[in-house]
């Protein structure tokens, strides 16, 4: 019987899909086929001549029983991977999707070690897929072939560029399937299809098929473009999300990006991550909870939470001004290292809360436990996940901000005296040139949403908005269409 895991990873793939994909992969019946996470067995019930691992006991049942001429080896395929010296003519499947918070351990130290030896160093954020890819496509013999299912992270995430160097470097073919509607409708997760030809070979270039959505009659779908692994490499700094955009755009945006007087964030401005208190219930004290534990001034900050805070593109007093009016909980206890902590304060940390939150895994973790660290006062705040854009506020009512915020402040030698001010930056943030690069240079998240890590928006292009042409708006304000209907914003 299938299941659906998410501790696992294992997410079935529909009967269509993995029917096309094997289809494409074997060639010959006398192929041998591996799949490297087999789970109920529909990738190898699909050929005989096939191999499956699979390190969960009930699913390796499920795939005998659905596959009973195929071979099911039940354990940790790295290990199988290390210790068995076969190769395959090809390899499919559909690999499990465990974020690197989850894929820890024995597993992960295994994976790891073996995509190490073959030259494949992956970061501490990796994900599970991307081993698995790699070590699969080390068990294929030269002239082979594999096809996978893949997350759309394949197309941005920075773990993301070992595996597709890898891959470039050892087949002669590289094709990405990217797939706007939702090959698993039941997950926040957009996939694509990886088909890898050739083994053995190398490839000067990605080629790319962007569709609606999937169609097991069009197997592979012709490219809709072939990227130069250069240009991939080095102008997109090995993301394949701005192959998305219709190639007018991009050339637009590439020739913008050039111009002399446009800049990246990162290169007029500090981005960082807001702070993270630990413990918010207790850190974050409402006025009334000021007034009765009478916290002097000295130790409170006007914090922004939440971005419904950010109601326009300046956050000042009058905005604290109305938060303490409806006795929000906005003032964060802000206590320096080595500060004379006074009676008052000192109760407040005595009380039963104040115990509760000095137990909490970043308070007992720190000296002293009441520090909260990284809090600083912002000349802007900027939306760490947003639906329609990415909001970036002028921070005049001096206030921090929490990690739901990145906290954004120029560089000293580039503010005023003829260089980049307040009103330039907010205008080019806001301009369709900026908001198409924060599509860009951001990530989906899922529902609709769009995330900036800090090194994202650092990259986020700048360009003044009375340099940008009508004609050029209205290309812009389509690529930035096109990418909000990848990330599936309604």
């Amino acid at each position: 019987m299938a299941r659906d895991d998410k501790t696992l990873g294992a997410y079935y793939t529909p009967e269509a899909v993995a029917d096309a994909l094997v289809r494409w992969a074997v060639r010959d019946a006398a192929d041998s086929l591996l799949d490297p996470s087999s789970g109920d067995g529909r990738f190898v019930a699909r050929h005989p001549n096939s191999v499956g691992v699979e390190r969960d006991p009930a699913s390796a049942a499920d795939s005998r029983g659905r596959a009973p001429e195929a071979t099911i080896v039940e354990g940790d395929f790295f290990t199988w991977a290390a210790a068995d010296r076969r190769r395959f003519d090809c390899a499919a499947g559909n690999p499990p999707f465990i974020r690197y918070q989850r894929f820890a351990g024995a597993t992960r130290r295994a994976a790891l070690d073996y995509c190490r030896r073959l030259g494949v160093v992956f970061s501490g954020l990796s994900s599970s897929w991307a081993p698995f890819i790699v070590a699969a496509a080390s068990k294929v013999r030269p002239g082979g072939r594999m096809a996978f299912v893949v997350p759309a992270e394949i197309g941005h995430a920075p773990y993301a560029g070992p595996l597709m160097e890898y891959l470039v470097g050892n087949f002669g073919c590289v094709h990405l399937i990217a797939i706007k509607d939702k090959i698993f409708p039941k997950l926040s997760e957009d996939c694509w299809l990886l088909l890898a030809d050739r083994a053995g070979s190398r490839s000067g270039t990605i080629r790319l098929s962007r569709v609606e959505r999937f169609d097991p009659r069009a197997m592979p779908p012709p490219a809709s473009e072939e990227i130069s692994v250069e240009a991939w490499r080095v102008r997109w700094r090995r993301r394949l999300r701005p192959f998305l955009l219709p190639p007018r755009v991009r050339s637009l945006y590439e020739r913008m990006a050039a111009e002399a007087d446009a800049a990246r964030l990162g290169q007029i401005a500090q981005v960082g991550i807001g702070y993270v208190s630990g413990a918010n219930a207790f850190f974050h004290l409402r006025p009334s909870d000021v007034r009765r534990f009478a916290i002097p001034d000295e130790f409170l900050v006007p914090s922004i939470r939440n971005s419904r805070y950010l109601t326009g593109a300046v956050v000042d007093d009058a905005d604290v001004e109305r938060w303490v009016a409806k006795d929000e909980p906005v003032f964060l206890l802000r206590i320096p290292p080595g500060a004379r902590v006074p009676g008052a304060v000192r109760a407040y940390l005595d009380t039963a809360e104040g115990q509760q939150a000095r137990a909490s895994y970043k308070c007992r973790n720190r000296t002293p436990w009441y520090t909260v660290p990284d809090v600083r006062r912002p000349a802007f705040v900027l939306t760490y996940m947003s639906g329609r854009s990415p909001a970036l506020a002028v921070n005049r009512g001096r206030c921090t901000c929490t990690n739901a915020f990145l906290a954004v402040d120029f560089r000293s030698d580039l503010f005023g005296n003829g260089g980049i001010s307040e009103r330039r930056l907010s205008a080019a943030w806001g301009s369709p040139a900026g908001r198409l690069s924060c599509e860009l240079e951001g990530h989906p998240l899922g529902g609709g949403m769009l995330k900036l890590e800090p090194g994202e928006a650092r990259h986020v292009l700048l360009v003044p908005d009375d340099a940008v042409t009508e004609r050029d708006r209205v290309l812009l304000e389509e690529g930035i269409e096109v990418m909000q209907q990848w990330r599936h914003l309604a």
